[in-house]
């Protein structure tokens, strides 16, 4: 049987697929870091996916077919970016599509010139705080303007 991984630029056909990883990665991420209530990438519909498809750097990893992880950028006009609704669908989660989708957004991000990338987290997620370590990222402030403590977290190239 024959295997396949890639990751590519999403279309809007894709858009049902992100909100799916979206829905399924999110809700994990709320009750790791034992958040309650809602979060905007809970909330997002199709037509804001589609948006983000047009306007930002939005990519799919994808496995035999199946969509299993997404990552966002925005290109920022004082040439650094940001990173925001990355997930991976539990299922395939620690098979290296996290770290996949972090080093195409490395090299999408250095070809373009760019010399910063930052994201947010929860803080006391300890796995995602070493994920983002292991890639680099280092933590720059926290504030709890969500209502909890969130790491912004920068890569420099």
């Amino acid at each position: 049987m024959n295997y396949s991984f890639i990751i590519r630029k999403a279309t809007i056909e894709d858009a049902p697929a992100i909100l799916t990883i979206m829905q399924e990665s999110f809700k994990k991420y709320m009750q790791d870091t034992g958040l309650s209530g809602t979060m905007e990438a809970l909330s997002e519909s199709i037509e804001e996916i589609e948006a983000d498809i047009l306007e930002k750097e939005v990519y799919i990893a994808i496995i035999d077919n199946n969509p299993v992880g997404t990552i966002r950028i925005k290109i920022l006009p004082d040439n650094t970016a940001y990173i925001s609704r990355f997930g991976v669908m539990l299922n395939y989660h620690n098979i290296g599509i996290g770290k996949s989708l972090i080093n195409l957004v490395d090299k999408v991000l250095i070809s373009k010139g760019v010399k910063k990338v930052s994201l947010h987290t929860a803080s006391k997620y300890r796995d995602l705080i070493r994920f983002y370590y292991g890639r680099g990222f280092y933590i720059e402030s926290t504030s709890t303007d969500r209502g909890y403590i969130r790491a912004l977290l920068v890569k420099e190239y």
